[in-house]
């Protein structure tokens, strides 16, 4: 088996005692020296950019800059702004409300967005040139996908439309004075809660249009669909463009949707699509004559690239534009003479923007978009494209969470500095490429170490497998509030790609169709061989940990060895029958992850429950899940808590409060979520002296 280390590791005598280590410390803890490392409070002070928008022009920027409150828990956005040559950064709104969706004026001279500020979220106006602003909208739901007509008189968004549904009973009134209990709630749809949502209201989402200088929202579409964005109006600004799926079964098929056409006068429809797959994302030419899509020929398998398409304006001559590309695309736009298509892509770990001609002849643009997820190192980012070409977007490292960089008529460039303030004057955990081969069929796997900030390469150090969720995704070379924190705390840690990961082409992510967890397994472990071959892990402390798809995962990985002191799987999934039928979208799981439903073939799902394996767990595993994850609910947890409990292995549950899937949406919870694992890790971390015992 062969590994290849890609960053030398910088060596250092400092050592210093990190604020999350919870073994015995000197009685006076060097706190000069722990004040370098990482900790716990810091959390609260970093920032990162998304969403930059440049103006038509291509001369000014705003962009989202979200910070968090120390005081109230949550993340706080507002809009700043900076000439595309770094000049004039400055707040255009910047309080304690949220304000997001930046999107300039056809003619660069306002900028709407959204904002809370006024209560409920509502839709404004601000002049560039004066700084007024107008409240728009008076709105009851929160707008979405914001698109300004080619005119500048009209803006169009997505919105929540409440439909009252008759009772199923009518109850005799009660007494006057009486109390008597709620009344029934009745649920009658496929899908009647969401992760992060919760219930469902009964309703659905609708394309509205306002005028920019304020007054009525009107409704252009409506009947029982969910229409969704991003919008496109035509040149012309007559049609509109968005997505849906409309069809007599839509609740039952979780992927299938359309491109529409609606006549913004008289709200009439038109179908531009048709094909058994996904259509979504149009996107109108500068000239109208051709629309620019996203979507894929859907063949049921758990994972399948998104191709860029190009049709007709009325639909007509559907046909793929990159051909042989094995990358899912995201965010088209067109260049502005409509010769080409700029998009998002990812590409062993690492997003990029690259170019497209109509031909199909591609080249890339930019690359290390990121650092829009500071909890773990996923793979994100975010850019826009102005008249002139010039191009913003969001650029992170290892080191950063995300900043704005341009690109105009050269090289790129990064304009901001976010968290230099903080950053600069701490010692990072280094992040070093490491790529493997399986030990099941000696396909390369591409992972990262991460080595503690007072590294020293001829010591041995616990180690830290840490598990991506999806299991469709990918991490990268991208920032990670968590595992900086575990290096801070004295541990290596190890983070991969293995198969089913996206970034590597359809076919590997494919290598899991309806067989997850399988040979992952054997990825991971092979990984866990490679960081010890480096000869500074030390083989008798090693730890794992995943959340999601890596939380079934590390319950997995328990069930089918020993070598692991202690483990956390975050909001795992312990019984795939279970899951399938109380995750949220239940019309999705059991058509795409499996073969048949879970009592057509009872034995497959048990065969892939990580509680098929309970008896085989010697290893401490804590359990942790949001109560109000609705992705993958609390009773997976629970079940496989209660399994280790009724054999007398070492266990905790931890609920989060208030918490849905993401788990960790407040600053305090990223906190908490580290805390708990390495107090779990140290509990069972042995020393050098217990180690000979």
């Amino acid at each position: 088996m062969k590994s290849r280390l890609f960053v030398h590791f910088a060596l250092t005598a400092l050592v210093a005692a990190s604020p999350l280590t919870a073994r015995a410390a000197p009685a006076a803890i060097d706190e000069a020296a722990a004040a370098r490392f990482f900790q716990a409070r810091d959390v609260f002070d970093l920032e990162f950019a998304s969403d930059p928008q440049i103006s038509p022009d291509g001369r000014r920027i705003v962009y989202v800059r979200t910070s968090f409150d120390i005081l109230s828990d949550q993340p706080r956005s507002n809009l700043w702004a900076i000439d595309a040559d770094g000049a004039n950064h400055r707040p255009l709104r910047s309080d304690r409300q949220r304000h997001s969706s930046p999107r300039w004026s056809p003619d660069g001279t306002r900028i709407a967005y959204v904002s809370g500020a006024e209560g409920a979220p509502q839709l404004f106006v601000r002049w560039m040139d004066s700084g007024q602003t107008a409240l728009v909208t008076d709105l009851t739901e929160s707008p979405g996908d914001l698109a300004w007509s080619p005119d500048g008189r009209w803006l169009a968004f997505t919105m929540f439309a409440p439909r009252a549904k008759e009772p199923f009973v009518t109850p005799p009134p009660a007494p006057e004075g009486a109390t008597w209990a709620p009344p029934f709630t009745v649920i009658d749809t496929v899908t009647y809660r969401v992760d992060g949502a919760g219930y469902l209201k009964s309703g659905f989402t609708h394309v509205f249009v306002v005028p920019a200088d304020g007054g009525a929202a009107r409704q252009l579409t409506h009947g029982d669909f969910d229409d969704a964005g991003p919008l496109s109006f035509r040149p012309d600004g007559r049609t509109l463009l968005f997505a849906g799926n409309r069809a007599a079964d839509w609740e039952l098929d979780g992927v299938e949707s359309e491109v529409f056409a609606v006549d913004v006068e008289s709200g009439a429809l038109a179908q531009l699509t048709s094909r058994n797959g996904p259509d979504y994302n149009p996107v109108f030419s500068p000239d109208g004559k051709r629309i620019a899509y996203l979507g894929f020929d859907d063949r049921e398998q758990s994972h399948q690239a998104t191709r860029l398409y190009l049709m007709n304006g009325d639909g007509s001559e559907p046909r793929e534009v990159i051909l042989h590309f094995d990358e899912d695309v995201f965010d088209p736009r067109w260049a502005a003479y409509g010769r080409s298509l700029y998009f998002m892509h990812d590409e062993r770990g690492v997003r990029k923007i690259s170019n497209v001609a109509l031909d199909g002849r591609t080249r890339a643009v930019a690359s290390a978009l990121g650092g829009e997820d500071l909890g773990r190192p996923y793979t994100s980012g975010s850019y826009s494209l102005s008249r002139s070409g010039a191009l913003a977007f969001t650029v992170g490292s290892a080191q950063r969470p995300a900043d704005v960089a341009v690109i105009s008529g050269g090289a790129a460039r990064t304009l901001t500095q976010l968290n230099e303030d903080l950053l600069a004057h701490k010692r990072l955990g280094a992040v070093a490429e490491l790529n493997w081969q399986s030990s099941h069929d000696g396909r390369e796997i591409q992972g990262w170490l991460v080595t503690p900030p007072d590294f020293d390469a001829a010591k041995k150090y616990p180690l830290i497998l840490e598990i991506h969720g999806g299991p469709h995704a990918a991490y990268g070379p991208n920032y990670s509030t968590e595992i900086q924190r575990y290096a801070a705390a004295g541990y290596v840690v190890l983070y991969a790609n293995p198969r089913g990961s996206t970034s590597y082409g359809e076919a590997f992510a494919n290598l899991i169709h309806h067989a997850f967890p399988g040979h992952d397994y054997d990825d991971l472990m092979t990984g866990v061989d490679a960081a010890i071959e480096q000869g500074f892990v030390d083989e008798q402390n090693l730890f794992v940990t995943g959340g999601s798809g890596g939380g079934i995962l590390t319950a997995w990985i328990v069930g089918k060895t020993n070598r692991f002191r202690a483990a956390v799987a975050a909001k795992p999934i312990i019984n795939w029958t279970s899951f399938a039928l109380t995750s949220d979208f239940t019309n999705f799981f059991h058509r795409y992850w499996f073969a048949s439903r879970p009592w057509e073939n009872r034995d497959e799902y048990w065969r892939r429950s990580p509680l098929s394996l309970a008896g085989k767990v010697t290893t401490p595993t804590m359990l942790m899940t949001g109560e109000a994850d609705y992705r993958t609910p609390i009773s997976e947890a629970e079940q496989f808590y209660q399994a280790l409990k009724l054999r007398k292995i070492d266990t905790l549950l931890v609920r989060v409060p208030e918490a849905s899937h993401e788990l960790v949406g407040r600053p305090s919870q990223l906190i908490a979520k580290t805390d708990h694992i390495v107090a779990w890790f140290e509990k069972y971390r042995t020393t050098a002296k217990e180690a000979a015992k």
